[in-house]
């Protein structure tokens, strides 16, 4: 009653009449209704301001995310002709089964254990779908084009065509096109069809040691043309570089390029996984100072693993790393939501994961094969792509969070609903990883 007249009010009970109590026991009413009303109309516009959007943007980020399937694309086919001093030539491709599914990246490797276990039927059948993938991904020429056409002999073996050994080996389909002695042939060339789905890795040997000089060819491009003429003047065991001297005058740009290319390609669009760590570590702070330090952290880390990996003092499974990677997320995810504000212990984290992230893009330069020079060109190529795609990442993010001004309403609107669909994410692929692969 007070609250209502206000704190001067001292009238006694006894001395209020029946009316005027009914009077005040209306008021009272009625401001206990205006009062609810109030903290409804409240909790309401809480809700709309924030609960609302935030869960609309868990709705609308998630799908789009899962979309991506697993985190990893299959890896570029490589296709590598081995050329003697006896003019001899035999070209062989290395198919991984999982390019024969309608969605392959969805799809685990197929492992000697389970690969012995397959009929031979099932067998034949893999055999004639990586003779169909071949067809309808490559074409090779030579000049003047006196080549019969391609025969290829189809066997299983794993990377670079070693024997299978282990039983967690991943199994490959490769092909082997031996063409005899070729002697009257000035050059080589292969085409990625448009049709194809996949690059080519175009890479050249000469009495076992590989040329300068190799190529990605995104489908629908063309190699450049290999010179041959040099073959006619060779003697037999002859290891002179001499063979095809254009490639190396001129040709370590053009790996340069091609392995940037691909770089760029393995995090945008393919590299979710490495696209939504990221983004965790631009959600932590917009500040410039913090994100040049982590991001800083991120690519020395994932730049010493990916040399060592790629040079081979590193190796390992990606049954260990692709779940870590995985928890990576989570946790700087997690981060994001629980532990706000940035600390130089984040720093450690980061570099801890970047040294697990480097050896998930590893995997795309390992299983090459390739000389000292080939390598170190590619793996500065690779490494300066990837820095662009995260680059692009981060601007993306820039640009698409500008809108939101105060540090409140960014955490509020931002912050919180994409860090709680990337750990999500996160945890799906982790679960995935651990036990569907």
């Amino acid at each position: 009653v007070r609250q209502l007249h206000g704190e001067n009010y001292d009238k006694e009970l006894h001395d209020t009449s029946e009316m005027e109590f009914k009077v005040m026991r209306k008021e009272v009413y009625d401001n206990t209704i205006q009062s609810l009303e109030a903290r409804k109309k409240m909790l309401i516009k809480f809700q709309y301001s924030y609960v609302k959007p935030f869960w609309i943007w868990v709705l609308l980020i998630l799908p789009y995310l899962t979309s991506f399937g697993v985190a990893h694309p299959v890896p570029d086919v490589p296709l590598r002709a081995f050329f003697k001093a006896d003019k001899s030539v035999v070209i062989k491709i290395e198919i991984d089964p999982r390019c024969f599914s309608e969605d392959p990246e969805t799809e685990p490797y197929l492992r000697l254990d389970q690969y012995l276990q397959l009929s031979q039927p099932v067998q034949d059948a893999l055999r004639s779908k990586a003779q169909k993938f071949v067809e309808q991904t490559l074409e090779i020429s030579f000049f003047p084009g006196l080549v019969d056409p391609p025969d290829w002999k189809f066997d299983f073996t794993t990377f670079n065509s070693k024997k299978l050994d282990r039983s967690d080996d991943p199994v490959m389909v490769t092909g082997s096109w031996n063409l005899g002695q070729i002697v009257d042939q000035t050059g080589y060339q292969i085409r990625a069809l448009p049709e194809g789905r996949l690059s080519i890795v175009f890479l050249n040997y000469y009495q076992g040691k590989s040329l300068p000089g190799l190529q990605v060819l995104f489908p629908g491009e063309t190699s450049r043309k290999l010179d041959l003429t040099g073959l006619s003047e060779a003697t037999a065991n002859d290891p002179s570089k001499e063979l095809v001297k254009p490639i190396y005058s001129s040709e370590i740009w053009t790996t340069f390029i091609s392995f940037l290319r691909d770089g760029f390609v393995h995090v945008v669009p393919l590299g979710a996984d490495h696209i939504l760590f990221v983004l965790g570590l631009f959600l932590m702070s917009r500040k410039l100072r913090v994100l040049i330090w982590q991001v800083s952290t991120f690519t020395v880390a994932h730049t010493i693993t990916l040399g060592l990996a790629t040079l081979g003092l590193v190796n390992v499974s990606g049954f260990l790393v692709e779940p870590i990677i995985a928890g990576s997320i989570i946790v700087i995810a997690l981060e994001n939501i629980f532990l706000p504000r940035y600390s130089p212990w984040r720093l450690l984290v980061v570099f801890i994961f970047g040294l697990i992230h480097g050896l998930g893009f590893a995997g795309a330069l390992s299983r090459l094969a390739l000389s000292d020079t080939s390598l170190l060109v590619s793996l500065v190529g690779f490494n300066v792509g990837v820095e662009a795609g995260q680059l692009l990442v981060i601007g993306t993010a820039f640009g698409l969070t500008l809108w939101v001004r105060g540090s409140e309403q960014y955490r509020k609107f931002v912050v919180l609903p994409a860090s709680v669909s990337i750990a999500v994410m996160g945890a799906y692929w982790m679960i995935e990883r651990i036990y569907f692969q």
